[in-house]
């Protein structure tokens, strides 16, 4: 085995153990909120190391280019998405778990639509 090889099968299988780790925390975590930090940050980075371990294996640098450019779409995607999960279900009222210390968003955005700027048209 090379050390090529050993590399991709340890980024591999840690990707692997990531992603396992974010599965198990979107089936067990208690709120939408929670939920959602384990769907996109670990899995995220299970991805990625996923991909570099595929990256090292592959040969030639159009396939590695591209190995890349999933990580960095995957990383511009999965913020932004969790952002508006996360707006919606607060916006829909969802409760948070009985842990939750801080509410920011209710701080920032108020019931009532006082304060929010006018639609626009």
């Amino acid at each position: 085995m090379t050390p090529a090889d050993a590399l991709a099968a340890f980024l591999l299988v840690a990707g692997s153990v990531l992603t396992l780790l974010a599965a198990v925390g979107v089936l067990r975590l208690p709120d939408v909120f929670a939920r959602m930090h384990a769907a996109t940050k670990s899995s995220s980075l299970g991805l990625t190391l996923v991909l570099l371990g595929a990256a090292v294996r592959v040969s030639g640098g159009g396939e590695s280019a591209k190995l890349v450019l999933v990580i960095a779409f995957q990383f511009l995607t999965a913020p932004v998405a969790a952002h508006l999960v996360g707006r919606a279900a607060h916006r829909a009222g969802q409760a948070l778990d009985h842990v939750t210390d801080v509410d920011e968003l209710a701080e920032a955005e108020p019931e009532s639509g006082e304060g929010r700027a006018p639609a626009p048209g």
